[in-house]
């Protein structure tokens, strides 16, 4: 099990990033939480097997069909909660 923090840019708030992020890790095994940033990137931990989340990294460099992402910032963690669900937060 492993967990990463990441962090995107570009044109991912208002399109359905969030939703696109959350099904494509729920159909994964994936949790974990997304949510939107007041700065317009969008913020998401993630706990999986790593080629899972790797698996996931490639469809959120990829995008949501409306989106389009210009950097995905990645930083491996060590997990402190564990998450049993992937949901969408609040912004933050």
């Amino acid at each position: 099990m492993k967990q990463i923090h990441l962090y995107i840019s570009g044109f991912v708030q208002g399109v359905g990033f969030r939703v696109f992020v959350r099904r494509k890790a729920k159909k994964m095994g994936i949790t974990g939480w997304v949510r939107n940033l007041k700065d317009g990137r969008v913020e998401a931990i993630l706990q999986g097997e790593e080629e899972k989340l790797e698996a996931l990294l490639e469809h959120v460099r990829k995008g949501s069909y409306f989106s389009q992402v210009k950097n995905v910032l990645v930083k491996e963690e060590e997990i402190v909660e564990k998450f049993t669900d992937m949901v969408k937060r609040e912004t933050a």
